[in-house]
């Protein structure tokens, strides 16, 4: 980055005044810098408000990516207060389960209909329009007897992860967005369908969706493989032969605590990470009880949002911070029947997947959730992806 100032004739000469004029070329670099400046975010100018303040006035395009059983996927302009605007869209994987998008540059979506196979469908994103063209080699095959479930990005080392039939699929991109199995993939795990990375991209974690139920837990290294946890797999309710079976996962904003929907028990079960490894210990109090058929979860900053299939409703919950331990948001459950779910990455926003695709406002606070815009029609999304 290059600054000019222009300065009167002779300004320089006086001690004081150069001095001033140095703490003013430093505030100016420094204000810059705070709006932020990347390959997704424009620099701000001085005289929009932005710095200090808010920088909603210069981020980059963000979009609302969703798949559904209409075999589209389609991917919406976020407005600056959150509401959706018109999408674009391309054919797609139906019923999908999974879907990621890699350093907002491709998106991937499982093809659960593959079965003889499994594959993975991916696009390189136009972050300009939101637009997405086939990657060369789409869809790409995972191996015999596969089953391509929950997809989850690592977007240090450039691996996509695939919750597959008894293993888990580790699959580097290339600067074009095709995708090719790491050494030693597929690892070994449970029947794993649902995955979740923590922000980090340092722990990788699965739900075993059989019987009781455990988690397994990973450490990744570098070049993006998996090292069991210590003590891997965790039951999800340890010295219980409850049938559980879990169902998706997720990790919270603060990289601390994992979450996982207990969709036979009608709960949520709660872990704290230990940082060093990744070992998962039982929240106290977990697991929490939901309403039935818990299936999605979505979290924001200090809270999580539960949908409960069988009885139309989202239940909430705050985070305790230090804990992990959830305790039930006032007014909640909300009547609402969800399928997908997701917030934005500043956790200001909730969107959900009914019939149409309806946004809500996060009272930062509260939790309460407030729906603002319209619903968006949209073909019964299964799986939504935030895309900045």
């Amino acid at each position: 980055m290059h600054i000019t100032a222009l300065v009167p004739r002779g300004f320089m000469n006086a001690p004081r005044l150069r001095g001033l004029a140095i703490v003013f070329i430093v505030a100016a670099v420094i204000a810059l810098a705070a709006c932020g400046s990347s390959n997704r975010t424009t620099i701000c100018p001085l005289t929009n408000g932005c710095c200090p303040g808010s920088t909603i006035a210069c981020r980059a395009p963000q979009y609302l990516y969703a798949d559904g059983i209409n075999g589209q996927v389609s991917g919406f302009p976020v407005n600056f207060n959150g509401t959706l605007g018109s999408p674009v869209t391309v054919s797609s994987p139906q019923a999908s389960l999974g879907m990621a998008a890699l350093n907002n540059s491709f998106l991937y979506v499982a093809n659960p209909l593959s079965v003889s196979t499994g594959s993975i469908d991916a696009w390189t994103i136009d972050i300009g329009t939101g637009s997405l063209t086939t990657v060369p080699g789409s869809p790409f095959a995972l191996g015999p007897f596969s089953l391509a479930g929950g997809l989850v990005a690592n977007n240090i080392a450039q691996v996509v992860y695939v919750g597959d039939a008894g293993k888990i699929d580790a699959l580097k991109a290339d600067a074009t967005g095709a995708l090719s199995p790491i050494l030693g993939s597929p690892f070994p795990a449970g029947s794993n369908i649902y995955l979740a990375i923590d922000s980090g991209d340092r722990f990788l974690f699965g739900s075993d969706t059989t019987g009781s139920g455990n988690v397994y837990a990973f450490t990744i290294d570098s070049a993006g493989a998996l090292h069991a946890a210590p003590g891997s797999p965790f039951p999800v309710i340890p010295n219980s032969t409850v049938i559980t079976n879990p169902s998706q996962i997720v990790v919270d904003s603060t990289g601390s605590f994992v979450y996982v929907a207990l969709n036979a028990s009608n709960q949520v079960a709660a872990f704290s990470i230990t940082p060093a490894t990744g070992a998962l210990n039982v929240v106290p109090g977990s697991p929490f009880a939901t309403g039935r058929s818990p299936f999605t979860l979505a979290t924001s900053g200090k809270f999580l949002y539960v949908s409960n299939a069988m009885d139309g409703t989202v239940s909430g919950f705050s985070i305790n911070s230090s804990t992990g331990i959830l305790a039930p948001l006032a007014n909640f459950p909300m009547s609402l029947r969800a399928g997908g779910m997701t917030t934005d990455p500043y956790g200001s926003f909730l969107y959900v997947s009914t019939p149409a695709i309806m946004t809500f406002s996060i009272d930062a606070n509260t939790g309460a959730l407030t729906e603002i815009g319209t619903p968006v029609p949209f073909g019964g999304a299964t799986v939504l992806t935030y895309v900045q």
